[in-house]
């Protein structure tokens, strides 16, 4: 079967190589407050009593590079690419979405405030990393035998 929405097989290696970048970009906006002066956007309107007006697109820039790169690993074809890989691809998205909204009612019930804002960020990247980790621990345990 031809599945004709899977990037080629190379683009894999593109997304690890985004992926590691983005995501310390990422964790240093979110935990360091690191931000690049060239990306401040200035609005021109105050929109606060001590608030400049100005944007900075770092963080939006690090969770777009995270999207893509875990896009890019998540759906790269194989070198060998048949029924049973597309079976397995299926099963282990089935199973990263079913995981993912049973943690996802778990914070609702269990985290509350601002921590809660902090783990719908981290929520946004854990299906594909639940996918991506299912997807290829099924590859491997399928070449041990």
């Amino acid at each position: 079967m031809k599945n004709k929405f899977l990037f080629p097989h190379h683009y894999r290696r593109i997304g690890w190589m985004i992926f590691f970048p983005s995501l310390i970009l990422g964790l240093a906006c979110m935990h360091a407050d690191f931000s690049f002066n060239f990306l401040d956007i200035d609005l021109g309107i105050q929109k606060e009593l001590f608030d400049s007006g100005t944007l900075n697109f770092t963080d939006e820039i690090a969770g777009i590079g995270v999207i893509i790169s875990l896009l890019f690993i998540a759906f790269s074809k194989e070198k060998i690419e048949d029924e049973f890989i597309n079976r397995l691809r299926l099963e282990s998205l089935q199973f990263a979405v079913y995981l993912n909204y049973l943690v996802l009612i778990l914070q609702i019930l269990l985290v509350h405030g601002t921590a809660f804002l902090d783990i719908m960020v981290y929520n946004m990247f854990s299906v594909l990393l639940l996918f991506i980790i299912r997807f290829r621990a099924m590859i491997y345990i399928q070449n041990q035998d």
